[in-house]
């Protein structure tokens, strides 16, 4: 029998050579799902806890976004895994889900022999993908995830800064990230993903 990846090396942030496929072990997903974890090129990497502040800026940003699209279109979750290869696991603050893409997900999941989909990391590019801006991390935000999103496949990918009160939605196109439109304090926003959106950031923004 082969030993299992913590008998090789110890479940240490900085240790290396961990890949997606390392947490299919029972012991390892244990420890991974008591933290927050990511997996950056190979490295086992800890996350900073989301802030109060992110959190309720950020569950306004996708209330309105959801009153304005309806039923049916698709969904948003938060505080979710993207396996965007097996050297790179993230954590995504929040996430938009046709329902076409749904069933790629499930497809995608059945595929790589899960027995759960529903209990399965995200594997396919999911249509947007926001993340919220952590003091000390804006770096990994505006650059590693940036690139690593485009190349995905991500088509939107949203910056969401709620201490500089700032949002800045991309939009991928040939395989890059291009600015789609940006505002800042009390500005008024129109992404171009969801047509006829009017974020009023002041309204995303209030105490």
């Amino acid at each position: 029998m082969l030993p299992n990846a913590t008998e090789s090396r110890p479940f240490e942030p900085g240790t290396t050579g961990w890949t997606a496929r390392d947490l299919d072990d029972p012991e390892i997903e244990r420890q991974w799902s008591a933290g927050r974890y990511e997996i950056v090129e190979g490295v086992l990497t800890t996350m900073p806890p989301a802030s109060y502040i992110a959190g309720k800026v950020l569950q306004r940003l996708i209330h309105r976004v959801t009153l304005h699209i309806g039923e049916g279109v698709g969904s948003f979750a938060t505080e979710l895994e993207i396996v965007v290869d097996e050297d790179r696991v993230v954590r995504a603050d929040a996430a938009f889900l046709t329902p076409a893409e749904e069933r790629r997900q499930k497809a995608a999941a059945l595929a790589a022999g899960r027995q759960d989909p529903d209990r399965t990391r995200i594997l396919i590019p999911p249509t947007l993908i926001v993340e919220c801006v952590s003091p000390g991390h804006e770096q990994h935000d505006h650059r590693t995830k940036r690139r690593w999103y485009a190349e995905f496949g991500v088509p939107n990918y949203w910056l969401l800064d709620p201490f500089k009160r700032t949002l800045k939605c991309l939009v991928l196109r040939e395989g890059v990230y291009h600015d789609d439109v940006a505002g800042q304090g009390s500005d008024e926003v129109r992404p171009s993903l969801f047509s006829g959106l009017v974020l009023r950031l002041g309204e995303i923004w209030k105490s």
